[in-house]
């Protein structure tokens, strides 16, 4: 049997077990989603966000990249982030990171020339290290110093997030979304909360929406 029959299989078995279960179940999912989440995270394979929270289908809109990045120039991740906001209404946007992400230890090492996409996308990470490289270097280990990496590079996403127009207007008309980092712990399984930002929080003028105005 090849690997992708398998999940085939354990599809079946699964919708058979919750049919079973809750026979009311999949009428109600295809009827409509009003989840209360869109969660930013990571590709990586060990961090799928239903699981990781025991939430059930339904309950979180996903975008995952590599290193759980929000880039403005990311139409995918903005049309997402619009979706989630302006139709969807969600009252929470999470940016979850995890410890030992590949991305972020790649960003602290070189270029490698036969990833040169992959390199474009790890740049908005070097510059979080850049900018904070004097705090990185002086930790004792590769391990720590990926790993506090990775908690800049949430914090970054986060107030990246309110720099959107999309959030200010969600965030002057309506009061939310409450913006989220988090970071996940491969080894333990848990989730830390690195900072929370809500509807109003302080927006350097620069990035400021004008009032009445899109931009």
């Amino acid at each position: 049997m090849q690997s992708y029959e398998k999940l085939l299989l354990e599809n079946k078995a699964w919708a058979e077990e919750v049919r079973d279960r809750d026979p009311g179940y999949f009428d109600r999912l295809a009827a409509a989603q009003k989840p209360e989440f869109l969660w930013i995270g990571c590709s990586d394979s060990r961090v799928p966000a239903d699981i990781i929270v025991n939430a059930r289908p339904g309950a979180v809109f996903a975008h995952r990249n590599i290193a759980n990045q929000v880039i403005a120039t990311d139409f995918n991740c903005l049309s997402v982030i619009q979706y989630a906001v302006q139709v969807l209404k969600v009252p929470h946007i999470i940016v979850c990171g995890h410890y030992n992400c590949g991305g972020v230890r790649a960003a602290l090492d070189r270029q490698r020339p036969d990833l040169p996409l992959l390199n474009k996308w790890l740049m908005h990470i070097k510059d979080t290290y850049r900018a904070h490289r004097d705090e990185i270097d002086a930790l004792n280990s590769e391990t720590e110093r990926a790993n506090r990496l990775a908690e800049l590079n949430v914090i970054e996403q986060v107030i990246r997030l309110s720099q959107f127009s999309i959030v200010q207007s969600a965030w002057q008309e309506q009061q939310r979304p409450t913006l989220h980092g988090w970071v996940f712990r491969l080894d333990d399984g848990l989730l830390h909360q690195l900072v929370t930002l809500p509807p109003g929080s302080d927006v350097d003028v620069i990035y400021q929406q004008r009032r009445g105005q899109d931009s």
